[in-house]
């Protein structure tokens, strides 16, 4: 056993020889490299597959009651200072391993497709692959300076794959504004390891967590240096895991292509931030003055995310939001010492989220050739609609993967935010209520994606006549509704006549005979006949990782589901799989919540949660589903409100409520005009004052030496007269002013 343990290095490795093989090729052959693209992805799958594997192994060990195990080399010793690099495997790193591995593997194969067409497909390959490489080393990294180098190492994976197309301006802004924020986190996080380094003398975690049980409680060291250096280190899991208000580079990563979207967001970048924490927690578990601040930073991050997703038309962009807000719930239940609830969290939510993320890609590639290869049109919901019909597959993995999400049972998500709740309501009603409502906003927009998406008639045909010169195409406001005011008029009265509502369900269904890949038909509105490629379902090669992740999305729940351990009389709480394959990560604390909660329970509290899910669902389904245009030909929800004051009020809620989730809060703006301007402007108050000050100073000193220079030399003429008249002037002046 301890034999396997030995070679676990390997882990990381794997696939560093493809990775340096694709690179060289690329710059010593890159024709014949290039030509032979394809063959490459296959050594990629087969050598994570082999780490897989390896994880796998490790991990039922784990299971099994191995100990910890960690080795280390010495890397530099200096005097009474010594850095040492290894590796440390334990139920932590070894969930990490199969999230990340199996995640990336799907992601893989599922790339080999949908950049089969791109002229750096090759680059793109090497690019991930190096990212699942730096993510892996990081979660079997021993010790805090260790982490900081995969850390980095990330960190400019992400920068390389967010600005992969970098000749769009907006996918350069884009990568340029991740690595920016994720630079204010960074330095606050090397901050914080060189101050406890300076604290302990080393960079070990055994070390670090030595302090945290013995000298902390004893007030053995400064504790405000102690608070201080662990708030450091929380920032850099701030910025990585895009917690408020370090978020703002999340929604913007979107102009990536999506695979890696789908792997950022479900097993590299952002889970990154959660596994530090979760690394760190017997540290931070000490200082409850950072614990109450990691729950309040998740408590805002996830409420911020529920409503700055409800108004988003980009399809990536809700996506994102979604991510943002189920950070904050681990986050929240990482502040409240919820440690396996957390995990159990960052595991479910990693298959469900790379299951709609790859979802979306393959709608995405659908709707390109309708309307172009702008990602502003490719992946608008405004756009789409009816696409149950072309894409059956993508459409109930999809379902399900936002039903997870949702949190209805007994999909996998359920199981894990469901134990968030349940211990936030046991630490704190305030906690509680929030996560709470967030649940049930999670439902709405989820559902408000799936219904904009698949629901309806599609809705794409009409693009040709939101290009006339009168108006512009509308939107879909936050409860359904038509909120644009610039609508072409002969457009609005040639809708009225014929019966058809831009965004109701009503527009005109798309006769069977044109359902077809490839057809064409004649718009009723500008009289221009124009060819359209109807959506498809995509190739076997991108629905094989979504059907997968479906199996994982159905059933990784199953390891949260409570079994009885047969010792409930010793007031022993029921267990999962999960909690004993964590209890010896956990052994050296012990858990604030849900140490009393059995099976039964669990499922009482589930019901509230349940219930908010299901009503954010209807909610959703009345604005956004078939069923709006019956309940907007009845009136019946002007028939809610009764006086027009009411209704006004009510109208002007909406709308800022509307106004504040698709404008993200105001928070890019407050950060451009404080920050940018802000920055920009002292940049050029310095310049002035460093032209006109610094340099007008020693400018100045030049210019009175010359002009003195100049008028002394014309004292100079040659003549005994002159010298002996100024002669006498300095001598009557000195005799005036220094004599009595």
């Amino acid at each position: 056993m301890e034999h396997t343990y030995q070679y676990a290095w390997v882990i990381p490795l794997l696939s560093l020889p493809v990775i340096m093989s694709m690179g060289f090729g690329l710059f010593l052959i890159p024709t014949a490299t290039k030509n032979l693209r394809r063959i490459w992805a296959f050594p990629s799958v087969l050598l994570l597959s082999i780490a897989m594997v390896f994880s796998i192994h490790l991990s039922i060990q784990q299971i099994n009651g191995s100990s910890i195990y960690q080795y280390l080399w010495s890397w530099t010793i200096n005097n009474d200072f010594s850095l040492e690099f290894g590796y440390l495997i334990d139920p932590l790193t070894s969930i990490m391993l199969i999230l990340i591995t199996t995640v990336g593997i799907l992601v893989l194969i599922y790339s080999d497709d949908y950049m089969s067409h791109d002229e750096g497909y090759l680059r793109f390959f090497v690019y991930i692959s190096f990212f699942n490489t730096s993510m892996l080393g990081l979660v079997t990294s021993s010790n805090l300076i260790q982490i900081y180098f995969f850390w980095e190492l990330v960190g400019m994976c992400s920068y390389l794959l967010i600005g992969f197309w970098f000749t769009r301006p907006i996918a350069a802004s884009a990568c340029q504004k991740a690595f920016v924020t994720n630079r204010v986190g960074d330095f606050g996080l090397l901050l914080g390891i060189l101050g406890f380094f300076w604290i302990t003398g080393s960079l070990e975690f055994r070390d670090l967590f030595k302090i945290a049980n013995n000298w902390i409680p004893n007030n053995g060291i400064n504790s405000l240096l102690t608070t201080l250096s662990a708030f450091l280190l929380f920032l850099g899991a701030v910025a990585k895991s895009a917690q408020f208000p370090l978020h703002v580079w999340l929604p913007d990563a979107m102009e990536g292509p999506t695979p890696i979207s789908a792997l950022i967001h479900a097993a590299t970048m952002v889970a990154a931030g959660i596994f530090l924490l979760a690394r760190l927690l017997p540290l931070f578990i000490s200082l409850p003055l950072i614990m109450t601040f990691i729950s309040l930073v998740g408590t805002i991050t996830l409420f911020l995310g529920a409503t700055l997703a409800l108004a988003q038309r980009d399809i990536k962009r809700s996506l994102a939001y979604s991510t943002m807000s189920q950070l904050g719930y681990m986050m929240l239940a990482l502040g409240i010492g919820s440690y396996q609830a957390a995990l159990f969290h960052l595991i479910t939510h990693a298959y469900s989220k790379a299951l709609l993320f790859l979802g979306s890609g393959s709608i995405i590639h659908s709707m390109e050739p309708l309307v172009g290869y702008s990602p502003d049109k490719s992946q608008n919901m405004v756009l789409m609609g009816g696409l149950r019909k072309y894409v059956p597959i993508t459409r109930t993995t999809f379902l399900w993967g936002t039903l997870s999400l949702c949190g209805i049972p007994p999909l996998a998500c359920f199981w894990s935010k469901d134990e968030i709740l349940t211990n936030s309501w046991l630490y704190s009603p305030f906690f509680g209520i929030i996560a709470s409502f967030t649940a049930g906003l999670t439902a709405f927009y989820m559902f408000r994606i799936y219904l904009l998406t698949f629901d309806g008639y599609l809705r794409v045909h009409f693009q040709n006549y939101s290009s006339a010169k009168e108006g512009s195409l509308n939107s879909i406001s936050l409860w359904g509704k038509n909120i644009s005011k610039r609508v072409n008029r002969n457009f609005v009265s040639s809708t009225r006549k014929s019966g058809v509502s831009f965004f109701s369900q009503n527009i005109p269904k798309i006769p069977g005979n044109t359902r077809t890949r490839i057809g064409s038909f004649s718009t009723p509105f500008v009289g221009a006949k124009k060819t359209f490629v109807y959506p498809h379902e995509t190739r076997n090669t991108m629905l094989f990782p979504l059907l997968i992740l479906l199996l994982f999305t159905l059933f990784i729940g199953s390891i949260g589901i409570h079994f009885d351990n047969g010792a409930r009389d010793n007031g022993i709480s029921e267990l999962t799989i999960l909690s004993k394959w964590l209890t010896p990560s956990i052994n050296f604390f012990q858990e604030s919540s849900n140490s009393s909660i059995n099976s039964y329970e669990f499922l009482t509290n589930a019901i509230s949660s349940v219930s908010l899910a299901i009503l954010g669902l209807f909610i959703a389904y009345i604005f956004y589903g078939s069923v709006y245009s019956f309940f907007q030909n009845l009136h019946f929800l002007n028939s809610l409100v009764r006086g027009n004051q009411k209704k006004f009020f009510l109208d002007q809620v909406k709308k800022k409520i509307y106004s504040w989730s698709y404008n993200r809060g105001y928070i890019d703006v407050f950060y451009s005009k404080v920050f940018i301007l802000g920055i920009r402007r002292l940049a050029e108050l310095t310049h002035f004052f460093d032209k006109g000050v610094i340099d007008g100073i020693t400018n100045g000193v030049g210019l009175a030496g010359f002009c003195i220079g100049e008028e002394i030399k014309y004292v100079g003429g040659g003549r005994i007269s002159s010298y002996l008249f100024f002669f006498l002037c300095y001598v009557s002046l000195f005799l005036f002013f220094f004599l009595p």
